[in-house]
């Protein structure tokens, strides 16, 4: 007989003379004590299986070759009034912009403007003996392309390259990504199975997955101003030689077993 029945037949025992308000308060208590002793083991057993899990963190990295340059270069000028000079660095910075924009450079956009005075320190005071005004401005081309054009751009009125750096097209990166995040999948999948294989455990089911991925391209090379006088004076043109990019992916896999 089960213990909901003894409950039923407990209750039929009750003396006639309690009260219906007294039943009705007794009846649920004695029903409630009956559906906690009904808790099947098998529930608290999958609630603990449910808390056996493992968290793994897999790394994926995928190598594409970079397509593009970014080049950051500008003009300089010194002179002796500060209007001059603005002016100059205005005029030869036009003359730049305008080249490059007949070379169809993409993402082509101003990244400095500065004019700032030039000090001569004698017998412990300063003076002011000039100005300098730089002007700079950042933009992409093929790689291919990039030799040829810094020598023009020199030749246009530029008289400092900053930066040169190498990346990868957009559609490129995207592909890689996923690539990565493959790789990263399975590294926490086989980490995971290595460690389970060794106590014993098989995995189960994924409970949660967070997926981090992110690129860093790689640090500009620098290309100092003497360079700039050496490659307009050169009739060949400045190489520009491009390499890979790395794409980088983590992702955290939390598995039953």
């Amino acid at each position: 007989m089960s213990k909901i029945q003894l409950s039923k037949i407990q209750l039929s025992k009750i003396p006639s003379r309690l009260s219906r308000r007294t039943l009705g308060i007794a009846v649920p208590l004695l029903l409630g004590v009956a559906s906690i002793s009904l808790t099947p083991p098998a529930l608290a057993q999958e609630t603990q299986q449910m808390m056996r899990t493992i968290t793994v963190t897999g790394q994926g990295t995928e190598a594409i070759a970079t397509t593009l340059t970014q080049v950051n270069l500008g003009v300089e000028v010194q002179g002796r009034t500060a209007e001059e000079v603005q002016q100059e660095a205005a005029r030869r910075s036009s003359a730049v912009v305008n080249f490059l924009r007949g070379r169809n450079v993409s993402k082509l956009q101003t990244t400095g403007i500065n004019l700032s005075p030039r000090y001569d320190y004698n017998n412990g005071t300063q003076r002011i003996v000039g100005y300098t005004a730089t002007n700079t401005v950042s933009f992409r081309l093929p790689t291919e392309q990039a030799g040829s054009l810094l020598d023009e751009a020199v030749q246009a009125g530029a008289t400092r390259i900053d930066s040169v750096s190498f990346i990868a097209d957009d559609e490129a990166i995207a592909a890689a990504r996923q690539q990565a995040i493959r790789k990263a999948t399975q590294d926490a999948q086989t980490q995971a199975d290595a460690a389970l294989a060794a106590l014993g455990l098989s995995r189960q089911e994924v409970v949660s997955i967070q997926v981090n991925n992110a690129y860093a391209p790689p640090p500009p090379m620098p290309l100092y101003r003497q360079n700039v006088a050496m490659a307009a004076a050169d009739s060949a043109p400045t190489p520009v030689v491009g390499g890979e990019q790395e794409i980088q992916a983590t992702v955290t896999l939390q598995i039953r077993y």
